[in-house]
């Protein structure tokens, strides 16, 4: 009973050291798309608001770029010499990325070197976050009991969302309590990435502290040539194509309806930048807090039915719920039809890491879950803030909802051709 429960211990201590970490990289990759209202005039002067969100999204789209090289680099890296020291080697890079931009000064001291600085930056960002999510999503697969795989599992969902919650939360504050408007645009939006780059020190402590998972210390050494590299990898490409079409869909709903919202609610629907933040704000913590009960669902019935619902449902309601939405003045009415998108995108947020960890061996694993991964965010999520302002700079904002139907409705066909992986799991071959 006592080493039961000693097992027990450590289990959740590492899965909450894991979670802690994710939930400070992703507060520090959010705080650039909440805070880009303040200072994309700092780094691209120009009269027109839709022209300084499209560079500042140009630059979030380039982090996202660099993702795929993350996860491969890191995803080796993880499958290497272990998850634990991958884990505390993204958090280094993310601390450093939001250092450069806290301290960066603007357009106006320093001319063109001030944007190229900002691309430096998430550069390093961009690289941290692609390794961060495959060896976060395969540590906590592979901490976690079969039973309730899927319910830990979906934590990391819960402190990606929590990093973002975290940032717009300083946002409020910032806006309705410390500073005025003028000082935001001004300076104060260099405070966040301050707070980021010293919250990501201190997690430092926490991963190095971390145990690493049995699955990694089990893969013996006579495998040690055989790990991580893009040759093993391609023994599987059913899983990595399986992993690229499933993240397809659902990486574009979740960045349309949690990071692009903001803007969307300011640019098109008309409302205030606090009150756009509010909004924001309240559906992510709802957000947040049902991701475990979709986890937790999906180790009763399965990953498959989740994922299936999200495809169908996603596929149906896109156009009306963003047509309406462009449309609303109502603050409620808004909340009730992201709220009603993002219920539908947690059958994939919930369960996505879970499924891509038990696609693959443990001598790939975070590779596999990383790489392919990264690649499907980097063309599909990182550009999806991008298209829609582009769209609507165009004069035609409503093709962007066709797009994000017609991606979600592609993934759909991946759902219903896949095996579900609760039930063939190669986390249990091991």
């Amino acid at each position: 009973m006592e080493t039961i429960t000693k097992t027990t211990g450590y289990r959740i201590k590492s899965i909450i050291g894991g979670s802690l970490g994710n939930l400070v990289e992703w507060y520090d990759w959010y705080v650039y798309s909440a805070f880009s209202l303040y200072f994309a005039s700092a780094f691209f002067p120009s009269g027109n608001q839709t022209v300084q969100l499209l560079n500042t999204a140009g630059i979030f789209a380039i982090g996202f770029l660099m993702r795929p090289i993350g996860g491969w680099i890191m995803g080796t890296y993880a499958d290497k010499k272990g998850r634990k020291r991958a884990l505390t080697l993204s958090v280094l890079l993310m601390s450093i990325g939001s250092l450069i931009i806290a301290v960066t000064p603007g357009y106006r001291q320093i001319g063109v070197a001030s944007p190229v600085l900002l691309v430096l930056a998430r550069i390093i960002q961009g690289l941290s976050v692609g390794g961060e999510y495959g060896t976060s999503a395969t540590y906590l697969s592979e901490m976690a009991t079969q039973k309730h795989r899927g319910f830990y599992s979906s934590f990391q969902y819960v402190t990606l969302i929590m990093g973002q919650l975290i940032a717009l939360g300083v946002l409020v504050l910032l806006q309705r309590v410390f500073l005025t408007e003028q000082q935001l645009h001004q300076w104060g939006w260099r405070i966040p990435f301050g707070i980021g780059a010293l919250l990501a020190v201190t997690t430092l402590y926490l991963r190095r502290s971390l145990q690493e998972s049995a699955s990694f210390k089990d893969n013996d050494e006579t495998k040690a040539a055989a790990r991580g590299t893009l040759k093993a990898l391609m023994a599987h490409p059913k899983a990595v194509f399986t992993v690229i079409g499933l993240t397809l869909g659902g990486t574009i709903a979740f960045y349309t309806f949690t990071t692009y919202m903001q803007k969307f609610l300011v640019n098109t629907s008309g409302f205030s930048k606090s009150s756009a933040t509010l909004i924001s704000t309240l559906t992510l913590v709802v957000f947040m807090l049902v991701q475990p009960l979709f986890g937790l669902l999906s180790d009763k019935i399965g990953r498959k039915p989740l994922l299936i619902g999200f495809g169908v449902l996603g596929a149906i309601t896109t156009v009306p719920i963003l047509t309406t939405l462009g449309d609303t003045k109502d603050v409620w009415v808004a909340f009730a039809l992201i709220m009603g998108a993002l219920i539908i995108t947690s059958g994939y947020t919930s369960i996505n890491a879970v499924v891509k960890a038990e696609l693959f061996p443990a001598n790939v694993r975070a590779l596999g879950v990383g790489f392919p991964y990264a690649i499907a965010v980097s063309l599909f999520g990182g550009t999806a803030e991008y298209l829609a302002l582009l769209f609507k700079n165009k004069g035609h904002q409503e093709w962007f909802y066709w797009y994000v139907t017609v991606c979600i409705t592609l993934s759909l066909v991946m759902y219903l051709t896949m095996n579900d992986t609760k039930k063939h799991s190669k986390i249990e071959e091991e």
